[in-house]
């Protein structure tokens, strides 16, 4: 399995939100000293002491095992989330037994106290604001159901555990996706600094070389003729994929197609773009340029010697449309369901094929003699 290259600076296993967690640690021993305070003032108020200390011992046990987990980020599971959750959940409940119903609807206190604050916290900087909204939830859900009433103090509570899980889940996302665009920039950089340095060794060494032997091989004529057109060719190639940017993609996962389309240009094929980044899925930018490739192989086969080409991309916002237009033969009617039926799918699989998997459209305009024109339509957000 490949591993992602380094970072100067940051390590790919790094979490983020590890300042988080360090602080929720903290709040944890915290809020247990809170708990522990509070059952040594009011245990002879209890209806069983004894299983007061128990549930304190069991509070210290699991701040101990969560203390050590969360310190690396290899120990921030889910499944470690969930069941502090549900630890708080019991504990909470157990309440009813141990402080009693008679002391807890005279607003006593849950034998928990703020230590029950935590797995909120922690679903929050797991799994981010919505599961900050949920832990939040149940745990003011959990917090109402043993005191049997609902009143002005709890609900500032539910709307303290409901708000401060959101507002850290929102936190944490913002942390991770601030640190993945970092690691995406530097990334970037990289790349471009190393293709600058190819570009530069290219340019003095490969370009210089296929330069002169396209202008030699014009001067000799003849069969050197044909060599200097392939030097040509070859170079105008590498000059376009020195000149195109890395094909890097965004944290969301996308990638601008016109760095895929830049690199058709040839003597024969013309490539126009927009100027600015035409941000599509990697999947979509992947299968529609192969989709165009195989309409361009379709021209350097049928179109006829001397055929050119046109490609033309163009962001509607909503949708992209990718054109590949020809001054060759056409293609005569029923040219194309004779192939078919032949056997040859490159139309309907590699082209119309590839195109119905992106949720998109094809539009072919060509006639005998008048070129031929594929239209390719597809939404920005097309999934294959």
């Amino acid at each position: 399995m490949s591993r992602r290259p380094a970072i100067p600076g940051i390590r790919p296993d790094d979490d983020p939100a590890t300042p988080f967690w360090r602080g929720l640690i903290v709040l944890r021993i915290v809020t247990w000293a809170f708990a522990l305070g509070s059952i040594w003032i009011n245990v002879h108020t209890y209806n069983t002491p004894w299983a007061a200390w128990i549930v304190i011992g069991v509070m210290t046990v699991w701040t101990g095992v969560l203390t050590f987990a969360y310190l690396t980020p290899a120990g921030r599971r889910p499944q470690l989330v969930i069941a502090d959750l549900v630890l708080n959940t019991l504990l909470m409940m157990s309440s009813v037994p141990i402080v009693g119903p008679a002391q807890l609807q005279a607003n006593g206190q849950i034998i928990t106290t703020l230590w029950s604050s935590g797995p909120p916290v922690g679903g929050a900087l797991y799994g981010g604001r919505y599961w900050g909204l949920l832990f939040g939830g149940i745990t003011a859900v959990v917090n109402v159901l043993p005191r049997g009433y609902f009143n002005v103090y709890l609900a500032e509570d539910t709307v303290l555990l409901i708000g401060v899980s959101f507002v850290v889940g929102v936190a944490s996302e913002s942390t991770r996706n601030s640190a993945a665009r970092v690691r995406q920039a530097l990334r970037t950089e990289a790349a471009t600094a190393e293709r600058e340095r190819l570009a530069r060794s290219i340019h003095d060494g490969v370009l210089q070389v296929l330069a002169r032997v396209r202008k030699r091989g014009l001067e000799v004529g003849g069969e050197a003729a044909e060599i200097a057109e392939l030097a040509g060719q070859q170079e105008i190639a590498l000059r376009s994929l020195i000149a195109s940017g890395p094909l890097e993609s965004t944290v969301d996962g996308d990638t601008d197609l016109r760095q895929w389309v830049q690199l058709m240009a040839t003597p024969e094929i013309t490539v126009a773009a927009p100027a600015t980044p035409v941000l599509v899925p990697q999947v979509t930018a992947g299968e529609l340029t192969a989709a165009a490739r195989e309409a361009l192989s379709n021209v350097d086969k049928h179109a006829g010697a001397g055929a050119r080409a046109w490609v033309l991309l163009e962001d509607l916002g909503g949708e992209v449309v990718l054109s590949i237009r020809d001054d060759g033969v056409g293609i005569a009617d029923g040219r194309l369901a004779v192939a078919e039926a032949e056997g040859h799918l490159g139309v309907s699989q590699s082209i119309r094929g590839r195109i119905a998997d992106l949720g998109g459209t094809v539009e072919l305009t060509t006639a005998p003699g008048e070129g031929t024109e594929w239209e390719m339509h597809v939404p920005t957000g097309g999934a294959a």
